[in-house]
């Protein structure tokens, strides 16, 4: 069983590590947006709530444009204007219909947007908004040569199906009334703290279980040299291991298999495909959890008898009864959490399901030195900054955040993400780290506790210690960057790869034992 589950883990890490801690808005980059004089707003995320013959209706998202006034950032300072269609609906020229004090509702084309919101203003309108011709959002820039842009009432671009909903209602003679406000979020939200800890805390879970197993092994092993058993001999000639150990060549494979996965999920992103992805991680959840379970309630002498009996299973081979009986639990868990994944709290399923693999992972999979530490993580490193800064000159757009938010799928983006709601942000959304940001340092944090324990070393004396530090203060770093870069996504190892390997490489050299470190196995 421990055979096919390396087999297994190896096979499956790699599409683990494809996505990483980004978070993002749902509008796009604006390399080609400059600011000057009267076209200098940031841009910012508007909310339009409707109301129809007097009734609360849909509340829509768009963004504010460059240039325009600036909109209220509460609601209650904001005021419920009516909504009048633009005539002509272009409004390239000037409105022929009453627009006095009235938001107007124009289509996108023929005009630049600063032309549209200049007549508007002309014609008394309070506010203009915009219809993208797609469902996506579009942000408002001005002309490089326009000059006109003292524009005193503000733009808003609405996505189509926003557009026509409203429009709609309005042709049919309704009373429409809307509300823009954007409201400002959080320097801080809490889940940040609280998705810092569960990735914190499962890189301890699993360095301790992983150091733990070693020194078992370590110990077993000399007492079978002491009395000379023949089962030694036997487990050398097999060659049994419990563990899949990583390679120098393996780990410069890495980025090869990566980056070819994560450019097939990017050309292939579709609802189908997300499927598919959500019954891979099913599988691999359902794996780590029974692990995790069998390991736990083995700690209990009420259940040492059934995890030390075994039954013969086909294909599987001998399995303990105390797997057997968490199994249906573990696929029935999984299961649950496929089909109701869509529902508000569904994040904490995908949150244990997902916990459960990285420690699995990380008890399974380890790396024996500092050396393939070095090129994993050097490897993982380039990786992330080229999937989310330099693809952009090649794809016109991020892959990795494309990929990690699951644009054109449907869905909210993929699985394997460990993901807590913002709680305190009026616009929603979730805190997000990628799996690969946990378990790639963490194969090195867990090589420093092994190393500590194996050579018998005092917490303050050893590496782990500054190894699990330097570890949450990359962490820290990166939702530091990510707040100040206004929720643009960020490789979230270019800020934990310095901090834990750099540390580590500093302290094995000031100690004198950065030679033993790198050639030593753990």
């Amino acid at each position: 069983m421990v055979a096919l589950q390396a087999v297994y883990v190896r096979a499956f890490v790699f599409l683990l590590i494809l996505t990483l801690g980004l978070a993002g808005d749902i509008v796009h980059p604006d390399n080609k947006a400059p600011k000057k004089p009267g076209c200098d707003n940031n841009f910012v995320l508007v909310k339009v709530p409707t109301w129809i013959d007097g009734v609360e209706h849909s509340e829509y998202v768009g963004v504010g444009a460059r240039f325009g006034q600036s909109l209220e950032s509460k609601e209650k300072h904001a005021n419920h204007t009516r909504v009048a269609l633009a005539d002509p609906p272009d409004c390239c020229s000037k409105p022929k219909n009453e627009l006095t004090g009235k938001v107007i509702l124009v289509h996108r084309g023929n005009c630049s947007f600063t032309t549209k919101a200049n007549r508007a203003e002309e014609a008394g309108a309070s506010a203009i908004l915009i219809i993208n011709n797609r469902t996506e959002l579009f942000k408002m820039v001005c002309e490089e040569n326009e000059t006109d842009v003292d524009i005193r009432i503000p733009a808003v671009m609405l996505p189509q199906d926003a557009g026509a909903y409203l429009e709609q209602h309005l042709e049919n003679n309704s009373a429409v009334s809307v509300q823009l406000y954007s409201p400002l979020r959080p320097a801080v939200d809490v889940a940040e703290i609280f998705l810092w800890l569960m990735a914190v805390g499962t890189i301890l879970c699993a360095s301790c279980w992983s150091a733990w197993t070693a020194r078992e092994e370590a110990i077993e092993h000399e007492k079978l040299i002491k009395d000379g058993s023949d089962e030694l001999v036997n487990m050398e000639n097999v060659g049994y291991s419990s563990y899949v150990e990583i390679t120098t060549a393996a780990a410069v494979l890495f980025v090869v298999v990566a980056s070819c996965f994560l450019v097939m999920i990017y050309k292939l992103m579709s609802y189908w495909f997300i499927e598919i992805l959500v019954v891979l991680f099913c599988i691999g959840g359902v794996e780590g959890l029974q692990t995790c379970l069998v390991a736990l309630l083995s700690c209990f002498r009420w259940f040492r008898h059934a995890v030390q009996t075994y039954v013969k299973v086909p294909i599987f081979g001998a399995v303990s009864y105390l797997t057997l009986a968490v199994t249906p639990f573990c696929i029935a868990f999984a299961v649950v959490w496929a089909v109701h994944r869509r529902i508000s709290f569904a994040w904490i399923g995908q949150d244990i399901l997902g916990i459960a693999l990285i420690i699995t992972v990380l008890q399974i999979v380890r790396m024996p030195n500092l050396k393939v530490g070095t090129v994993l993580l050097s490897c993982a490193f380039l990786y992330d900054i080229f999937w989310v800064f330099v693809s952009k000159w090649w794809f016109h757009e991020s892959v990795m955040i494309v990929v990690a938010r699951g644009d054109k799928s449907g869905e909210d983006g993929i699985p394997m993400l460990l993901k807590i709601p913002r709680l305190f942000d009026p616009w929603g959304g979730y805190s997000v780290i990628g799996f690969g940001d946990i378990i790639l340092p963490g194969l090195l944090v867990a090589f420093s506790l092994r190393y500590d324990w194996l050579a018998k070393r005092k917490l303050r004396d050893g590496y782990f210690l500054w190894a699990m530090t330097a570890y949450g203060l990359g962490l820290f770093v990166t939702y530091l960057a990510l707040n100040l870069m206004d929720g643009r996504g960020q490789p979230a190892l270019l800020y934990i790869v310095p901090f834990t390997l750099g540390t580590l490489l500093a302290l094995g050299k000031k100690k004198g034992e950065l030679k033993i470190l790198w050639t030593r196995e753990a």
